[in-house]
């Protein structure tokens, strides 16, 4: 970061003194006169950015021309403006990811499903994340990501997700929309983002989102898994022509005991009522509405959507 700093005043430097070149390990006039930047070494080369196939392809609106080294295939990739191709093996190719991909959480490698929703791109699946303590026990700020699987048992977590304490997700800050326990370019979506997603899948217009309890007529149905499989009979009008997939985790409570597998869904919102309390919504296997209310975030353990930068 220092020697980038460096380079990047001295191109300022350049720049106001009239120079159109940069030349690093001799002076500029010593530049060759066709480059910008001149690097002179005869013992060291030059490193570009490293990055997995999957990091590369996450990239955000990359700029045609743009150079990384691909650590997975250890070869120079570019990018053409539509997609990334081998320096090496023009017929390798890296499509640039786009929401309705999969993607795949480089800290422990599971993979999520994705769904564009209008303008919002969110995860179609429950954050299943951490490391897992019993339910009697209390999620702490110890610098390991921990979780809650339903009843203790694991096979839920694989099928429901992780439940977490509001602390716990937003990793002990209060920032609304913070990365929290979401990968890297996914944000915790706030109350306000949770109410865009409610008027986009809504199906009647003229909806008030901004009062609590259930709210709407037929949002929640169109959040819902349909079936039985993981929520209870009779799922009351589930469409899922969101791609949302909204499941019912169920939640912790606050003496380490659990609720609700597949009858209730519960996610936290990034934003806070208080100091004491969170907004969260749920989905009921009954009503085809949404829910907004909020509950003191160190007491229960609710269920993590996470939402595209």
């Amino acid at each position: 970061m220092k020697k980038l700093t460096i380079l990047l005043s001295t191109m300022l430097l350049f720049a106001t003194l009239g120079y159109s070149q940069v030349a690093i390990n001799t002076d500029g006039s010593n530049a060759d006169s066709s480059a910008m930047l001149d690097i002179k070494s005869s013992t060291k080369g030059l490193l570009l950015p490293r990055m997995t196939t999957i990091q590369i392809s996450s990239i955000s609106n990359p700029a045609a021309g743009l150079l990384v080294y691909n650590t997975d295939s250890s070869d120079f990739y570019g990018y053409n403006g539509s997609k990334w191709i081998s320096l090496w093996n023009t017929s390798d190719t890296i499509s640039p990811w786009v929401c309705g991909d999969p993607i795949t959480d480089s800290r422990d490698g599971q993979s999520y499903t994705t769904v564009q929703i209008a303008t919002q791109c969110w995860m179609a699946e429950n954050l299943n994340i951490g490391t897992v303590i019993s339910g009697s026990s209390h999620q702490l700020n110890n610098g390991v990501i921990e979780k809650y699987c339903y009843n203790d048992d694991t096979a839920n977590c694989d099928v429901y997700g992780g439940l977490y304490l509001w602390d716990e997700m937003m990793q002990y800050v209060t920032t609304e929309g913070t990365q929290g326990i979401c990968p890297s370019g996914w944000h915790l979506p706030s109350d306000s983002e949770w109410m865009t997603l409610e008027e986009e899948v809504e199906s009647v217009s003229g909806v008030n989102w901004n009062t609590t309890g259930p709210r709407g007529y037929y949002a929640g149905s169109n959040l819902k898994e349909t079936g039985t499989s993981h929520w209870y009979s009779p799922n009351n009008g589930a469409t899922n022509f969101s791609g949302f997939t909204g499941l019912p985790g169920g939640k912790r409570y606050p003496d380490g005991t659990f609720s609700n597998l597949t009858t209730l869904g519960y996610w936290w919102t990034s934003s806070e009522l208080d100091a004491y309390s969170a907004w969260n919504r749920s989905l009921h296997y009954d009503d085809a509405r949404v829910f907004r209310y909020t509950e003191v975030k160190s007491n229960f353990g609710f269920s993590v959507r996470c939402q595209k930068d």
